[in-house]
């Protein structure tokens, strides 16, 4: 792992806490609903854009909560700016992360198995 590698592991670490925190308190939009958490963030090389990947629990509507976070990366990206002293200040580009649903959805899979063994 280079030098650059492990400064971009920090800075996707520090952008994960800010995002975090920006999303959970700064961002005052009734159609955010539901836990919604940074789950991990890949900046570019060059620094120019971000993917943040969020996922988001017991929401009344996925789509409009991503809707509304990628409606609000603009704010978003101000407030960062503040925070985190970068050359330039990323874009964010909202993923929505289904690791975790896949990961119960493979353990459901696996609960049915043994199940059926039965």
């Amino acid at each position: 792992m280079g030098k650059n590698q492990a400064r971009l592991g920090r800075i996707d670490e520090e952008l994960r806490k800010e995002l975090s925190q920006i999303i959970s308190y700064e961002i005052k939009d009734p159609n955010l609903t539901g836990l919604i958490s940074v789950t991990k963030v890949k900046i570019t090389p060059d620094l120019k854009y971000a993917k943040v990947y969020v996922s988001i629990l017991n929401s009344k509507s996925e789509k409009d909560t991503i809707d509304t976070l990628k409606r609000s990366a603009g704010f978003v990206r101000t407030l960062i700016a503040k925070r985190i002293n970068l050359r330039i200040t990323p874009e964010l580009i909202f993923e929505k992360d289904d690791s975790m649903e896949y990961g119960a959805r493979i353990e459901k899979v696996i609960e049915d198995l043994k199940k059926s063994e039965e």
